[in-house]
């Protein structure tokens, strides 16, 4: 992962803060191709005609790619593209991925993030069971999309940002498609998120603990 630690961080010292000079920090980036162009570069990645590198042959992907998503990865070039092939989403759905707000990161500057609001509606079988019509809708995600000096994909990753909305139960990527369609792959990771015990217990204890603050006939200690 390449950083580019260019801006000078303002200290809040409180959950709140300084908005980052974009264009400053862009000014002082030492990086090779501007910001303006990995804009440019993202959006010719994920265009129909190279869809991540998978209409290409791979051909737009560096040779030490790597694929890391919230809970998948890192993995490489040849997985990466042999995992998408095999899915083959595109035989099975009706898909607008709805891409939108692409910017080049100020703080690293070789990377650009952008958001996806996925519509897709099963047309055909996809893990053993026949078109439902079903409309999926996903989660928003947050992608990202790393480049080398070369202007080839270093790096590719992407993150639900919102589990609450849709109805693949918060997951994204192909785990969506998996649980949209009623066949859930059987792993926690694949899975609609479920706090463990622990955590679960902890905020018990937490509404406990401010309850009694709150309760007029709390013991006193």
């Amino acid at each position: 992962m390449a950083t580019d630690s260019t801006t000078t961080n303002t200290i809040s010292n409180t959950i709140g803060g300084a908005e980052v000079d974009t264009d400053a920090a862009y000014r002082k980036s030492t990086f090779p191709i501007s910001p303006e162009k990995i804009v440019g570069l993202a959006r010719k990645i994920v265009s129909p005609e190279i869809a991540f590198g998978t209409k290409d042959g791979g051909a737009c992907l560096a040779d030490d790619f790597e694929f890391c998503a919230a809970v998948v990865g890192p993995i490489g070039r040849d997985e990466y593209l042999g995992a998408l092939g095999n899915f083959k989403l595109e035989e099975s759905f009706d898909i607008a991925q709805n891409f939108y707000g692409f910017y080049c990161d100020p703080m690293q500057t070789n990377r650009a993030w952008f958001f996806s609001r996925t519509r897709a509606t099963h047309v055909g079988t996809f893990a053993g069971k026949e078109a439902t019509g079903k409309e999926l809708l996903l989660p928003p995600q947050c992608f990202h999309l790393d480049f080398n000096e070369s202007g080839q994909l270093k790096e590719v990753g992407f993150y639900t940002v919102d589990r609450r909305q849709g109805n693949t139960g918060g997951l994204g990527g192909v785990f969506g498609y998996f649980y949209g369609i009623g066949k859930p792959l059987p792993f926690p990771e694949c899975q609609p998120f479920s706090p463990s015990y622990r955590f679960w217990a902890l905020q018990l204890l937490g509404k406990f603990g401010n309850y009694m603050k709150g309760s007029p006939n709390k013991l006193e200690s």
